[in-house]
């Protein structure tokens, strides 16, 4: 494996466990509404990459010939980890990796909020696309993306339940207006 793809994997996963380790609810947030789903979240992604590096390995399926898609691959993994850093910094201290509801919470409707309501796990599924590409490995790609993808929508289903709650008709309005997970398509 290039030492270039290895210190991208590594800041990639340094950067999650980063923000889960920083960015937790505190006292007086109402939280423990995940679910457990966090969790859900950590095993979905460990076993996805896993099974990926195995079948990357195994099973011949590549997506290109050129062995500089790994690079490409690479580069669109920090294009997720900037377009996450980027709007978790413009939420704020309303950002958690719990499931939260800050006492001060309010719906964020401006920059990447205006189109997407769950813009984190969009730059989150821009760096697994990359992720999948450096293995150059069609089933490699299918199986960090598809597992990923379907445990996204099992938190954000969640989430979106919270909000509803809290908020009421502000988010049902807010949700008319945006998209859920990618821009102008669902």
């Amino acid at each position: 494996m290039n030492l270039f793809i290895l210190i991208t994997y590594l800041l990639f996963i340094s950067t999650e466990i980063l923000l889960n380790t920083l960015l937790r609810a505190k006292e007086g947030d109402k939280k423990n509404a995940d679910k457990k789903t966090l969790s859900l979240l950590w095993v979905t992604i460990t076993v996805a990459i896993t099974a990926a590096g195995f079948i990357s390995g195994a099973i011949p399926a590549p997506l290109s010939s050129n062995p500089k898609i790994a690079y490409v691959g690479a580069v669109i993994i920090y294009i997720g980890i900037i377009c996450r850093l980027s709007v978790i910094y413009s939420l704020g201290h309303f950002f958690t990796v719990d499931v939260t509801i800050r006492t001060d919470h309010k719906i964020k409707t401006n920059g990447a909020y205006m189109y997407l309501r769950h813009p984190t796990y969009a730059a989150s599924l821009i760096s697994f696309i990359g992720l999948g590409l450096t293995f150059n490995n069609l089933l490699s790609l299918l199986v960090i993306i598809i597992p990923i993808f379907i445990a996204f929508l099992i938190r954000i289903n969640i989430e979106e339940k919270v909000l509803i709650q809290h908020f009421g008709d502000e988010y049902l309005e807010y949700k008319k207006s945006t998209k859920k997970l990618i821009p102008f398509i669902y």
